[in-house]
């Protein structure tokens, strides 16, 4: 049996590039992921993704321009916590991606993701959120570089995906 904890990950999109930040610092250092993190107490996990992306980009974004369009969950062998991921986009924000404490924001490509540099399992579920499809995914891990099982699917809607799983 896992613990859960329930984090964040939200992907700004402008035309054909994605916004991507480098992790400076603790869980998931010198690679390139999303924006997001932990969802406090007393706090939605929309309100939690707005937070993040904003302390982690500078960048703003309302609750109500955040679309899910995913959920990931991840679990290390010899650790009982398993990480909750709920995934979001937007193309709609305000402000300027700038450098933080924790993150180096920079654009790419949609066609030159550096996946070399990302977590292994980025390359299995990016290819849904790129064509614009739902997704969940299930990855478990020995350390933090070799995935050791996974699943993966498309969903038809997340509102039925999260109504199945009560």
């Amino acid at each position: 049996m896992f613990l859960k904890k329930i984090f964040t990950l939200i992907f700004i999109r402008q035309d054909n590039q994605i916004l991507l930040g480098l992790k400076k610092r603790g869980f998931g250092q010198n690679k390139w992921n999303g924006f997001g993190g932990k969802v406090e107490l007393n706090e939605s996990v929309m309100e939690a993704a707005v937070r993040e992306l904003r302390e982690e980009s500078c960048l703003m974004c309302k609750t109500t321009d955040l679309k899910n369009i995913g959920h990931l969950e991840f679990t290390f062998e010899g650790d009982s916590t398993m990480m909750d991921v709920r995934v979001f986009s937007s193309s709609i924000f305000e402000g300027t991606p700038t450098e933080t404490e924790e993150m180096i924001p920079k654009w790419f490509d949609c066609d030159k993701i550096p996946f070399h540099a990302m977590w292994p399992d980025d390359s299995l579920w990016f290819p849904y959120m790129l064509q614009g499809k739902l997704f969940y995914g299930r990855f478990h891990y020995q350390g933090f570089d070799k995935i050791l099982n996974y699943t993966i699917e498309e969903l038809e809607s997340m509102e039925t995906f999260y109504n199945k799983s009560k």
